[in-house]
Protein backbone atom coordinates (compact mmCIF):
# COMPACT_ATOMS: atom_id res chain seq x y z
CA UNK A 1 0.00 0.00 0.00
CA UNK A 2 1.58 3.54 -1.08
CA UNK A 3 2.53 6.31 1.13
CA UNK A 4 -0.88 8.71 1.94
CA UNK A 5 1.79 11.35 1.04
CA UNK A 6 3.15 10.11 -2.12
CA UNK A 7 -0.53 9.59 -3.75
CA UNK A 8 -1.27 13.47 -2.78
CA UNK A 9 1.66 14.58 -4.05
CA UNK A 10 0.35 12.52 -7.36
CA UNK A 11 -2.86 14.01 -7.52
CA UNK A 12 -1.63 17.27 -7.65
CA UNK A 13 0.98 16.54 -10.11
CA UNK A 14 -1.57 15.18 -12.71
CA UNK A 15 -3.60 18.81 -11.96
CA UNK A 16 -0.91 20.88 -12.28
CA UNK A 17 0.16 18.73 -15.24
CA UNK A 18 -3.31 19.41 -17.00
CA UNK A 19 -4.28 22.99 -15.97
CA UNK A 20 -0.66 24.49 -16.57
CA UNK A 21 -1.52 28.16 -17.76
CA UNK A 22 -5.03 28.04 -16.81
CA UNK A 23 -6.95 28.78 -13.27
CA UNK A 24 -8.98 26.46 -11.64
CA UNK A 25 -12.51 28.18 -10.89
CA UNK A 26 -13.32 28.23 -7.58
CA UNK A 27 -17.54 27.90 -8.88
CA UNK A 28 -16.76 24.99 -10.99
CA UNK A 29 -14.56 22.99 -7.56
CA UNK A 30 -17.42 24.17 -5.41
CA UNK A 31 -20.36 22.65 -6.43
CA UNK A 32 -22.11 20.22 -4.59
CA UNK A 33 -21.49 16.74 -6.42
CA UNK A 34 -24.35 14.16 -8.31
CA UNK A 35 -25.26 11.31 -6.53
CA UNK A 36 -25.02 7.57 -7.52
CA UNK A 37 -26.57 4.99 -5.04
CA UNK A 38 -25.29 1.31 -6.03
CA UNK A 39 -26.03 -1.95 -3.74
CA UNK A 40 -22.99 -3.52 -2.47
CA UNK A 41 -21.78 -6.53 -4.66
CA UNK A 42 -23.32 -4.89 -7.71
CA UNK A 43 -21.58 -2.81 -10.30
CA UNK A 44 -21.88 0.84 -11.38
CA UNK A 45 -20.36 2.96 -14.33
CA UNK A 46 -18.85 6.54 -13.69
CA UNK A 47 -19.77 8.56 -16.91
CA UNK A 48 -17.96 11.44 -17.77
CA UNK A 49 -19.79 13.38 -20.90
CA UNK A 50 -17.00 15.33 -23.47
CA UNK A 51 -17.97 17.91 -25.96
CA UNK A 52 -14.57 19.60 -26.74
CA UNK A 53 -11.31 19.07 -27.62
CA UNK A 54 -9.53 17.36 -25.03
CA UNK A 55 -5.92 16.96 -25.00
CA UNK A 56 -4.86 15.41 -21.04
CA UNK A 57 -7.75 13.86 -19.09
CA UNK A 58 -7.76 11.90 -15.93
CA UNK A 59 -9.79 9.97 -12.60
CA UNK A 60 -9.56 10.40 -9.33
CA UNK A 61 -11.13 8.97 -6.13
CA UNK A 62 -10.62 11.30 -3.36
CA UNK A 63 -6.88 11.91 -3.80
CA UNK A 64 -6.01 8.56 -5.83
CA UNK A 65 -5.40 8.56 -9.10
CA UNK A 66 -7.60 6.04 -11.15
CA UNK A 67 -6.51 6.88 -14.92
CA UNK A 68 -4.73 9.16 -16.70
CA UNK A 69 -5.89 8.76 -20.22
CA UNK A 70 -5.85 5.19 -20.67
CA UNK A 71 -3.01 4.42 -18.30
CA UNK A 72 -4.47 3.11 -15.67
CA UNK A 73 -2.77 3.66 -11.61
CA UNK A 74 -4.77 1.66 -9.99
CA UNK A 75 -3.73 -2.03 -8.68
CA UNK A 76 -7.71 -3.22 -8.19
CA UNK A 77 -8.85 -5.17 -11.33
CA UNK A 78 -12.20 -3.87 -10.18
CA UNK A 79 -12.11 -0.83 -11.76
CA UNK A 80 -11.34 -0.73 -15.38
CA UNK A 81 -12.02 1.76 -18.38
CA UNK A 82 -15.00 1.85 -20.42
CA UNK A 83 -14.45 4.09 -22.85
CA UNK A 84 -11.89 6.50 -23.52
CA UNK A 85 -12.83 8.83 -26.78
CA UNK A 86 -13.51 12.36 -27.79
CA UNK A 87 -16.71 12.14 -26.10
CA UNK A 88 -16.78 9.69 -23.39
CA UNK A 89 -14.34 9.24 -20.24
CA UNK A 90 -16.16 6.91 -18.27
CA UNK A 91 -14.91 4.14 -15.83
CA UNK A 92 -16.50 0.96 -14.65
CA UNK A 93 -16.54 -0.65 -10.83
CA UNK A 94 -17.36 -4.38 -10.85
CA UNK A 95 -18.98 -5.89 -7.20
CA UNK A 96 -19.05 -2.63 -5.40
CA UNK A 97 -17.77 -2.88 -1.64
CA UNK A 98 -18.22 -0.20 1.26
CA UNK A 99 -14.69 1.43 0.86
CA UNK A 100 -15.58 2.39 -2.79
CA UNK A 101 -18.06 5.00 -1.49
CA UNK A 102 -16.82 8.48 -1.80
CA UNK A 103 -16.31 10.84 -4.22
CA UNK A 104 -14.99 10.36 -7.69
CA UNK A 105 -14.07 12.89 -9.92
CA UNK A 106 -13.25 13.43 -13.60
CA UNK A 107 -10.54 16.32 -15.29
CA UNK A 108 -9.75 16.82 -18.56
CA UNK A 109 -8.26 20.07 -20.19
CA UNK A 110 -10.21 21.33 -23.43
CA UNK A 111 -9.63 24.17 -25.65
CA UNK A 112 -7.05 25.34 -22.62
CA UNK A 113 -9.65 25.30 -19.45
CA UNK A 114 -9.97 23.01 -17.29
CA UNK A 115 -13.37 20.98 -16.89
CA UNK A 116 -13.88 18.97 -13.82
CA UNK A 117 -16.80 17.03 -12.90
CA UNK A 118 -17.37 14.90 -9.45
CA UNK A 119 -19.81 12.29 -8.36
CA UNK A 120 -20.18 10.89 -5.27
CA UNK A 121 -21.03 6.87 -4.83
CA UNK A 122 -22.88 5.87 -2.01
CA UNK A 123 -23.02 2.30 -1.25
CA UNK A 124 -26.18 0.38 0.40
CA UNK A 125 -26.25 -2.46 2.22
CA UNK A 126 -29.22 -4.68 2.97
CA UNK A 127 -30.54 -5.09 6.37
CA UNK A 128 -28.96 -8.26 7.62
CA UNK A 129 -29.63 -10.36 10.92
CA UNK A 130 -25.63 -11.13 12.12
CA UNK A 131 -26.61 -12.39 15.77
CA UNK A 132 -29.38 -13.50 17.32
CA UNK A 133 -30.35 -15.66 20.41
CA UNK A 134 -31.03 -19.10 20.30
CA UNK A 135 -34.15 -21.09 21.02
CA UNK A 136 -34.75 -21.34 24.96
CA UNK A 137 -36.43 -22.94 27.71
CA UNK A 138 -37.27 -21.42 31.06
CA UNK A 139 -39.29 -22.20 33.86
CA UNK A 140 -42.33 -20.09 34.67
CA UNK A 141 -41.68 -17.17 36.38
CA UNK A 142 -37.99 -16.87 35.62
CA UNK A 143 -36.45 -13.49 33.17
CA UNK A 144 -36.21 -14.02 29.31
CA UNK A 145 -33.47 -11.86 27.40
CA UNK A 146 -33.44 -12.08 23.95
CA UNK A 147 -31.05 -10.28 21.43
CA UNK A 148 -31.09 -9.81 17.45
CA UNK A 149 -28.18 -7.80 16.17
CA UNK A 150 -28.54 -6.43 12.31
CA UNK A 151 -26.04 -4.85 10.15
CA UNK A 152 -26.41 -2.40 6.94
CA UNK A 153 -26.21 0.87 5.51
CA UNK A 154 -28.20 2.66 6.60
CA UNK A 155 -28.65 2.03 9.73
CA UNK A 156 -31.32 -0.18 10.07
CA UNK A 157 -34.48 -0.63 12.56
CA UNK A 158 -35.12 -3.95 14.80
CA UNK A 159 -38.26 -4.78 16.07
CA UNK A 160 -39.68 -7.73 17.63
CA UNK A 161 -43.26 -9.12 17.05
CA UNK A 162 -44.96 -11.30 19.44
CA UNK A 163 -46.47 -13.98 16.86
CA UNK A 164 -49.39 -14.86 19.17
CA UNK A 165 -50.88 -11.53 19.97
CA UNK A 166 -48.90 -9.74 17.33
CA UNK A 167 -47.10 -6.58 20.10
CA UNK A 168 -44.11 -4.94 18.38
CA UNK A 169 -41.39 -4.11 20.77
CA UNK A 170 -38.42 -1.89 19.46
CA UNK A 171 -34.63 -2.25 19.89
CA UNK A 172 -32.06 -5.36 19.29
CA UNK A 173 -33.26 -6.63 22.76
CA UNK A 174 -36.77 -7.92 24.27
CA UNK A 175 -37.00 -8.64 28.05
CA UNK A 176 -39.52 -10.92 29.75
CA UNK A 177 -39.70 -10.44 33.48
CA UNK A 178 -41.17 -13.68 35.17
CA UNK A 179 -42.54 -15.29 32.11
CA UNK A 180 -45.63 -17.34 32.09
CA UNK A 181 -46.84 -20.12 30.23
CA UNK A 182 -49.43 -18.29 27.91
CA UNK A 183 -45.75 -15.98 26.68
CA UNK A 184 -44.53 -19.66 25.43
CA UNK A 185 -44.58 -18.98 21.63
CA UNK A 186 -42.60 -18.16 18.40
CA UNK A 187 -41.06 -14.15 18.90
CA UNK A 188 -39.86 -12.91 15.09
CA UNK A 189 -36.98 -10.41 14.77
CA UNK A 190 -37.29 -8.32 12.01
CA UNK A 191 -34.49 -5.73 10.76
CA UNK A 192 -35.45 -3.02 7.64
CA UNK A 193 -33.54 -0.42 6.40
CA UNK A 194 -35.91 0.02 2.56
CA UNK A 195 -32.78 -1.34 0.70
CA UNK A 196 -34.14 -4.63 0.35
CA UNK A 197 -36.77 -6.80 1.66
CA UNK A 198 -36.99 -7.16 5.83
CA UNK A 199 -34.48 -10.16 6.83
CA UNK A 200 -36.56 -11.87 10.07
CA UNK A 201 -35.62 -15.01 11.80
CA UNK A 202 -37.67 -16.09 14.91
CA UNK A 203 -36.44 -17.79 18.77
CA UNK A 204 -38.86 -20.37 20.02
CA UNK A 205 -39.45 -19.64 23.90
CA UNK A 206 -40.55 -22.15 25.79
CA UNK A 207 -42.22 -21.85 29.16
CA UNK A 208 -41.98 -25.24 31.72
CA UNK A 209 -44.55 -25.73 34.28
CA UNK A 210 -45.65 -28.57 36.21
CA UNK A 211 -48.89 -30.52 35.49
CA UNK A 212 -52.46 -29.11 36.38
CA UNK A 213 -55.08 -32.12 35.64
CA UNK A 214 -58.32 -30.77 34.19
CA UNK A 215 -61.66 -31.94 32.99
CA UNK A 216 -61.80 -35.20 35.48
CA UNK A 217 -65.58 -36.06 35.26
CA UNK A 218 -67.37 -39.21 36.86
CA UNK A 219 -68.53 -41.68 34.42
CA UNK A 220 -71.55 -44.30 34.84
CA UNK A 221 -71.21 -47.78 33.33
CA UNK A 222 -73.19 -50.84 32.49
CA UNK A 223 -72.39 -54.32 33.00
CA UNK A 224 -70.93 -56.10 30.13
CA UNK A 225 -69.90 -53.04 28.07
CA UNK A 226 -67.34 -50.89 27.56
CA UNK A 227 -66.20 -47.54 29.37
CA UNK A 228 -64.09 -44.83 29.77
CA UNK A 229 -61.78 -43.04 32.11
CA UNK A 230 -60.03 -39.86 30.97
CA UNK A 231 -57.35 -37.74 32.56
CA UNK A 232 -56.06 -34.76 30.99
CA UNK A 233 -53.16 -32.62 31.68
CA UNK A 234 -51.37 -29.60 30.31
CA UNK A 235 -47.72 -29.60 31.67
CA UNK A 236 -44.39 -28.89 29.86
CA UNK A 237 -42.52 -30.67 29.75
CA UNK A 238 -45.12 -33.72 28.68
CA UNK A 239 -46.58 -35.05 32.04
CA UNK A 240 -46.04 -38.54 32.49
CA UNK A 241 -49.27 -40.88 33.59
CA UNK A 242 -50.11 -43.44 36.22
CA UNK A 243 -53.57 -44.72 37.31
CA UNK A 244 -54.19 -46.02 40.96
CA UNK A 245 -57.26 -48.00 42.61
CA UNK A 246 -56.80 -47.98 46.24
CA UNK A 247 -53.20 -48.23 47.35
CA UNK A 248 -52.55 -50.24 43.97
CA UNK A 249 -50.79 -49.22 40.79
CA UNK A 250 -53.05 -50.21 37.41
CA UNK A 251 -51.85 -51.87 34.37
CA UNK A 252 -52.70 -53.38 31.31
CA UNK A 253 -54.54 -56.66 31.69
CA UNK A 254 -55.52 -57.35 27.97
CA UNK A 255 -58.56 -58.52 28.46
CA UNK A 256 -60.74 -56.01 30.39
CA UNK A 257 -58.10 -53.72 31.42
CA UNK A 258 -56.20 -51.23 29.11
CA UNK A 259 -54.17 -47.69 29.75
CA UNK A 260 -53.40 -45.52 26.61
CA UNK A 261 -51.11 -42.56 27.41
CA UNK A 262 -50.97 -39.54 24.80
CA UNK A 263 -49.15 -36.25 24.51
CA UNK A 264 -51.93 -34.40 27.00
CA UNK A 265 -53.96 -36.78 28.22
CA UNK A 266 -54.36 -40.69 29.22
CA UNK A 267 -57.05 -42.84 29.11
CA UNK A 268 -58.04 -46.15 31.22
CA UNK A 269 -60.62 -48.21 28.77
CA UNK A 270 -62.72 -51.13 30.26
CA UNK A 271 -63.51 -53.65 27.91
CA UNK A 272 -65.99 -55.60 29.94
CA UNK A 273 -67.11 -53.76 32.87
CA UNK A 274 -67.72 -56.05 36.32
CA UNK A 275 -68.87 -55.23 39.23
CA UNK A 276 -65.21 -55.38 40.54
CA UNK A 277 -64.76 -52.28 38.59
CA UNK A 278 -67.07 -49.71 39.97
CA UNK A 279 -65.26 -48.25 42.28
CA UNK A 280 -62.77 -45.05 42.36
CA UNK A 281 -59.30 -44.78 40.63
CA UNK A 282 -57.06 -41.75 40.90
CA UNK A 283 -55.25 -40.25 38.28
CA UNK A 284 -51.30 -39.42 38.87
CA UNK A 285 -49.54 -36.77 35.91
CA UNK A 286 -45.82 -35.57 36.88
CA UNK A 287 -43.00 -34.08 35.30
CA UNK A 288 -39.49 -32.73 36.53
CA UNK A 289 -41.44 -29.92 38.18
CA UNK A 290 -43.83 -31.39 40.04
CA UNK A 291 -47.09 -33.80 40.18
CA UNK A 292 -50.70 -33.34 40.24
CA UNK A 293 -53.86 -35.83 40.85
CA UNK A 294 -57.14 -36.46 40.90
CA UNK A 295 -60.02 -39.27 41.95
CA UNK A 296 -62.85 -39.93 39.76
CA UNK A 297 -65.63 -42.40 39.86
CA UNK A 298 -66.66 -45.52 38.10
CA UNK A 299 -70.45 -46.27 38.76
CA UNK A 300 -73.38 -48.12 38.22
CA UNK A 301 -75.96 -45.75 36.50
CA UNK A 302 -78.63 -44.60 39.10
CA UNK A 303 -76.31 -45.20 42.28
CA UNK A 304 -75.30 -42.43 44.27
CA UNK A 305 -71.87 -40.68 42.98
CA UNK A 306 -69.71 -37.42 43.54
CA UNK A 307 -67.68 -35.99 41.44
CA UNK A 308 -64.01 -36.31 40.47
CA UNK A 309 -61.79 -33.34 42.36
CA UNK A 310 -58.41 -32.42 41.16
CA UNK A 311 -55.91 -32.45 44.32
CA UNK A 312 -52.23 -31.64 44.25
CA UNK A 313 -51.95 -33.00 48.30
CA UNK A 314 -53.05 -36.66 47.04
CA UNK A 315 -56.23 -36.95 49.04
CA UNK A 316 -59.27 -37.86 46.72
CA UNK A 317 -61.86 -39.61 48.59
CA UNK A 318 -64.84 -40.70 46.66
CA UNK A 319 -68.70 -40.34 47.92
CA UNK A 320 -68.85 -44.18 48.63
CA UNK A 321 -66.21 -43.99 51.06
CA UNK A 322 -67.67 -41.29 53.09
CA UNK A 323 -71.20 -43.27 53.32
CA UNK A 324 -69.12 -46.39 54.50
CA UNK A 325 -67.41 -44.35 56.98
CA UNK A 326 -70.40 -42.73 58.21
CA UNK A 327 -72.49 -46.00 58.58
CA UNK A 328 -69.43 -47.50 61.07
CA UNK A 329 -69.47 -44.47 62.79
CA UNK A 330 -73.20 -44.55 63.69
CA UNK A 331 -72.98 -48.19 64.34
CA UNK A 332 -70.08 -47.96 66.98
CA UNK A 333 -72.29 -44.74 68.85
CA UNK A 334 -75.37 -47.23 69.07
CA UNK A 335 -73.08 -49.96 70.80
Amino acid sequence: MGCPLVHNALAALILVLLFKGSSVHSAEIGLLPDNITVLEGESVILRCRIDEEVTHKAWLNRSNILFTGTDKWSLDKRVTLLNSNNSDFSIHIEKVQVSDEGPYTCTFQANNKPRISHVYVIVQVPARIVNISKNVSVNEGENVNLYCLAVGRPEPTVTWKDQKYGMVSEGEFLDITEIKRQQAEDYECITHNGVAPPDRRKVKVTVNYPPMITDMKNMPAHLGKTAVLRCDAMAVPAASFEWHRDDHKLVDTYNTLRIKNEKTRSLLLFTNVTEKHFGNYTCFASNRLGSSNASILLFRPGALQGRGTSLHAGMSVSMSVWVSLSAALLLKVSI
